[in-house]
């Protein structure tokens, strides 16, 4: 693609050589005479000065004297420019000869089922879906239009996903939640009779899980984004735009809401409240019932407000010094004391 024919699409002016052809983005450092990168703050900006790059997304304020196209967010540009220099897959409409799909399903126009995949009963699959190979969708499920099903997504019995959904490979959404009782020495499965359901533009990582609830349903709002590896346990409602980092995992009956964001390998106990806008960083664990508050950043186990956190960990890191001068004393007062 040209880079005048890049910045028209972007709706951008650009500078310098507009018939270069771009053959590729990558990263500042390592672009070359025919890739696009971007510069951004301070420091992208030092490292585009020195770059290789043929043509650099940049705003109003980088020096002249380069071909460059100029946006007000070279990041939120550059973006879309990945898209048009990198175009999804695209996959015919049609059923693969080894899928297995029930007679009473529903089948919306331009679907694509894959090889091998199954479609239970009364299950509805919207327009334009795709379902990868290997994919197992129960009896029941509804999938809204324009969502892509990576190879082996499994969606239990009664699932109801939004439209323009996107789950990687190795999802599980409507297993059993966890749940047990006591009965003597043992203990008998509380069943789980509840379901799972998504919104619109949720996007799931490889290998996360949403269990299903107990009663009721387990909850993902519209736009929620999950890392790999993360579980949300029974009864869970997660909130609009809600962003969950990897290996992060909550216990059953949390609730995260609208514009939280959660970091990597955070962890809750049950019926956790996240307050809307509230930043858990990673490693972080939530003690069962407690509430986080908005507005603020959160750090360490238990967590606590990151300012605090900051605060006692350089009273931990003082420690030796402290303990060094308890041992001077001891020793001023034992020898006082001869």
């Amino acid at each position: 693609m040209r880079v005048s024919e890049l910045a028209q699409r972007l709706q951008a002016a650009f500078e310098g050589d507009g018939e270069l052809e771009i053959d590729r983005a990558l990263a500042v450092e390592e672009a070359g005479p025919a890739d696009l990168s971007f510069a951004t703050g301070r420091k992208g900006v030092a490292m585009a000065a020195s770059s290789a790059a043929g043509c650099l997304i940049v705003d109003g304020t980088f020096p002249a004297g380069r071909t460059v196209i100029r946006v007000k967010d070279p990041r939120t540009a550059f973006a879309m420019a990945l898209t048009m220099l990198y175009p999804a897959k695209k996959y015919a409409a049609g059923l693969h000869p080894t899928a297995v799909v029930a007679e009473s399903a529903r089948i919306g126009s331009g679907v694509h089922i894959g090889p091998h995949a199954v479609v239970g009963e009364q299950a509805d699959i919207g327009a334009d879906t795709v379902i990868g190979a290997g994919c197992s969708v129960g009896d029941h499920v509804r999938i809204g239009a324009g969502s892509l099903l990576h190879p082996r997504v499994v969606l239990y019995d009664g699932v109801r996903v939004g439209e323009r959904a996107i789950l990687h490979s190795g999802v599980v959404l409507g297993a059993d939640g966890f749940g047990f009782v006591r009965v003597g020495e043992a203990y008998q499965k509380f069943p789980q009779v509840g379901t799972v359901e998504l919104g619109d533009d949720c996007e799931i990582g490889a290998n996360s899980t949403v269990d299903r609830a107990a009663l009721g349903v387990t909850r993902l709002g519209n736009g929620v984004k999950l890392d790999n590896m993360v579980h949300i346990g029974h009864n869970c409602r997660i909130e609009d735009h809600v962003v969950i980092a990897a290996q992060t995992g909550m216990s059953g009956g949390c609730v995260i809401e609208s514009g939280a964001v959660i970091g990597g390998q955070v962890g809750m106990g049950d019926k956790v409240r996240v307050e809307s806008g509230a930043v858990l960083g990673s490693g972080s664990g939530v003690l069962t019932s407690k509430i986080v508050r908005g507005g603020e950043t959160y750090w360490g186990t238990p967590a606590r407000p990151l300012k605090e956190y900051l605060r006692q960990l350089a009273h931990v890191a003082n420690l030796p010094a402290l303990a060094a001068k308890v041992k001077e004393l001891e020793k001023r007062t034992e020898d006082a004391s001869i």
